[in-house]
């Protein structure tokens, strides 16, 4: 038999995002209920945080608790493809010097602790409840959902938020689901023991390391694993044909710094990973009695950690727009409009240099960077995700794109073959063979 409950708003995803905006409503006294399809700890990928991270969970009272699961992380290193040369940056070169480091986590342990701090706020948080319908009304909605022991639960609520990751829930019940034309990726990852890592306070730093068919993570974590992965063009996946283990080391042979430091390292429980890193958005992030937060409104390409970030600011910028629709309906509308347009500047930022990064003369310049017209702490301070200097940091992020077109045409011939070459990359070649989307933000 179904059995029905009452809230206030009930959230969809206990990942980052749904764990963050379930704590801060809970706090508030509403009555909330999350509800995650999995249960913790799970498996997701996605391991490396960003110093703006650093001030929300401080907020949320979980830092010491990332701090002792965590790895130190001061910066990020960038190898090229063609050269022996590496580029190391430091958080704290951007606007501010404070925010200077954050951590590699894994995100099963790292979500768990957000998931299980809303339950100590006063959410009920459960697990193994799968959304299957959500149904609104003139007074709200009737959310229909599976649990993992075959039961049915429902529950009548006021709002809901949808922070279900790449599931997607509301996005694809209204068909405002939109792919990204400009951007298409996938991604083969695993985890290795024993892989060579850099020394001292660098250990824990993000690498970059740019291929012939785009780029790999390294990222170091506490328990002595590296996670490893390769962010390339669909039709590189496209054409594999072999063994998903074996294409993936055959992939590392094409980074020979990455392969030599890899070198006598064990691949953990012989697990190689294939998934669709196909960039989306939505088109409506608000309705009525309804909110997207995290990666159930948009999802881009991983390369600057920035997805946990997003997804948690967005759960923090969320808060003000379901008080509005709870308390002062008359206000809801402004809300939303600034929830709108707080949530499209993060992708709109780091997308325009995601479209470019393996653009030769975007590399030169997180290979040489330079602090002209404070071009390179701009470049910094998005690293860190440390985006709320005002006029000042879009005025040196704007310098930093102003440099980037100056050298792109004088390089003119460099630039049109780059264009050229991604104009071809980005052509949408199909479904991946052995593809999976694992976990939800």
């Amino acid at each position: 038999m179904t059995q029905t409950g009452e809230c206030d708003v009930l959230v969809i995803g206990g990942g980052p995002a749904g764990s963050t905006i379930a704590t801060l409503l809970a706090r508030q006294g509403r009555r909330v209920v999350m509800l995650e399809k999995d249960r913790h700890p799970r498996f997701h990928i996605g391991e490396s945080l960003l110093p703006g991270n650093v001030g929300m969970l401080e907020e949320l009272g979980v830092r010491e608790e990332i701090d002792r699961i965590g790895m130190p992380k001061y910066g990020v290193e960038f190898v090229p493809p063609d050269s022996d040369e590496r580029s190391y940056v430091d958080f704290s070169e951007g606007w501010d010097p404070s925010k200077n480091r954050a951590w590699q986590v894994r995100r099963s342990e790292f979500d768990e602790v957000l998931f299980r701090n809303a339950a100590r706020n006063g959410a009920v948080a459960l697990e193994g409840a799968k959304v299957r319908q959500v149904d609104f009304d003139a007074t709200g909605a009737t959310v229909a959902a599976k649990t993992s022991d075959g039961g049915q639960r429902s529950w009548r609520a006021r709002y809901v938020v949808d922070a279900s990751g790449r599931d997607t829930v509301l996005a694809n019940k209204f068909r405002c689901k939109r792919k990204n034309p400009r951007h298409n990726s996938t991604a083969l990852y695993g985890h290795f023991r024993g892989a060579r890592r850099l020394e001292g306070k660098r250990e824990g730093s993000v690498s970059i390391c740019w291929f012939e068919h785009g780029w790999f993570w390294f990222i170091p974590l506490a328990d002595g694993t590296t996670s490893v992965g390769a962010v390339c063009w669909a039709y590189y996946l496209k054409a594999r044909d072999k063994p998903l283990d074996e294409y993936f080391f055959d992939t590392i042979a094409m980074c020979p710094e990455l392969q030599d430091r890899l070198r006598g390292a064990t691949l953990v429980d012989g697990a190689v990973h294939a998934t669709g890193n196909f960039s989306y958005d939505s088109t409506q992030l608000c309705g009525d009695r309804h909110l997207l937060v995290g990666d159930a409104f948009a999802f881009i390409d991983p390369m600057f950690s920035s997805g946990v970030f997003l997804a948690m600011q967005g759960a923090f910028d969320a808060v003000d727009v379901v008080a509005a629709a709870l308390d002062r309906p008359t206000d809801y509308p402004a809300a939303c409009r600034r929830y709108e347009r707080q949530m499209r500047v993060g992708p709109r930022d780091y997308s325009w240099f995601i479209y470019r990064v393996t653009n030769p003369t975007i590399r030169d310049m997180f290979m040489h960077p330079k602090n002209v017209f404070q071009a390179k702490r701009a470049l910094m301070s998005l690293l860190a995700a440390d985006l709320n200097h005002g006029a000042p940091y879009r005025r040196s992020l704007f310098m930093f794109k102003v440099l980037y077109y100056v050298l792109s045409i004088v390089n003119w011939r460099r630039t049109y073959a780059g264009w050229k070459r991604r104009r071809t990359n980005i052509q949408d070649h199909g479904p991946l063979r052995g593809e999976t989307v694992v976990g939800a933000d």
